[in-house]
């Protein structure tokens, strides 16, 4: 009888019973079974190390401030070139307007589990903090139909997006679905334009767009400085630059990931913590 009772506590588990808000900062959304997992350390990085990204940083800051404040805000869809620091941007901004007071959250939401979106949302309805929904690399492929999960989350639907939540999400896609889908539909649909209307809306759904693109080789070079800085690790300009340099070139590509990986293998050959 046990044995019969666990499995079907297994395919029908019991609902998710009120989560402690209070155990973290910071939580991560998994299903089966529903449970907000507390992350007791955050992986981010200071926000003055993230360079090259002026503009999207204060709109992000600004617009974060104000939904911690309890103001009207935007959802925010960070999309562009990889490695820009898009998903370090959402952590480092998250983890400044803690210091500044308020009692804000960040959950992050795997793209998989979107269709569970709507539970998550019950759950922080019920709170009285303030919480930014973070969904990481997202994008949809041609017979991806989660997208949907997320459109009446966004703005729509009966309930419509708690106003104690505001959605963050990065992508290296503007539109979230392949540009050759876009076409396709374009091209095959019995309404060109009505077919395409329903793929874009998604992104339409998002107040804020910031824009993320590739870093020059100054960019690059003042990263990496900032990092040997901040960590105190001392290199003359000279070989930094050519260390730098040949290492961008070995990758076949010059970004903010490409020059902390830089900085790590710096720091390991010194043997240096980071």
């Amino acid at each position: 009888m046990d044995r019969i009772a666990a499995a079907l506590e297994r395919i029908a588990p019991a609902p998710l019973e009120t989560p402690d808000f209070d155990a973290a900062d910071a939580f991560v959304w998994h299903v089966e079974p529903d449970r907000l997992q507390p992350v007791p350390e955050v992986n981010r990085v200071d926000m003055s190390l993230l360079l090259g990204i002026d503009r999207s940083r204060d709109t992000l800051l600004e617009n974060t401030r104000q939904f911690a404040q309890g103001l009207p805000a935007n959802n925010a869809l960070l999309w562009g070139a990889r490695g820009m620091g898009k998903s370090s941007l959402v952590k480092a901004v998250h983890a400044a307007v803690r210091a500044e007071g308020p009692a804000l959250k960040i959950v992050e939401l795997q793209r998989e589990d979107l269709p569970s979106v709507g539970r998550l949302l019950g759950h922080l309805r019920q709170s009285s903090a303030r919480f930014i929904l973070f969904c990481d690399d997202l994008s949809f492929s041609h017979d991806d139909q989660h997208y949907k999960s997320l459109k009446a989350v966004l703005d729509g639907g009966i309930e419509g997006r708690p106003d104690n939540v505001v959605f963050y999400a990065t992508s290296n896609r503007r539109h979230l679905m392949p540009r050759d889908m876009i076409e396709n539909e374009r091209g095959s649909a019995i309404s060109p334009s009505e077919a395409t209307e329903e793929k874009v809306s998604l992104s339409d759904r998002f107040g804020l767009w910031l824009g993320f693109h590739p870093c020059d080789q100054d960019e690059y070079l003042a990263m990496i400085r900032g990092y040997c800085d901040a960590h105190g690790i001392e290199i003359d300009d000279a070989t930094l630059r050519a260390e730098a340099i040949e290492w961008q070139a070995t990758r076949g590509s010059r970004s903010g990931r490409v020059a902390w990986q830089y900085f790590t293998d710096l720091a390991g050959r010194r043997g240096i913590a980071i």
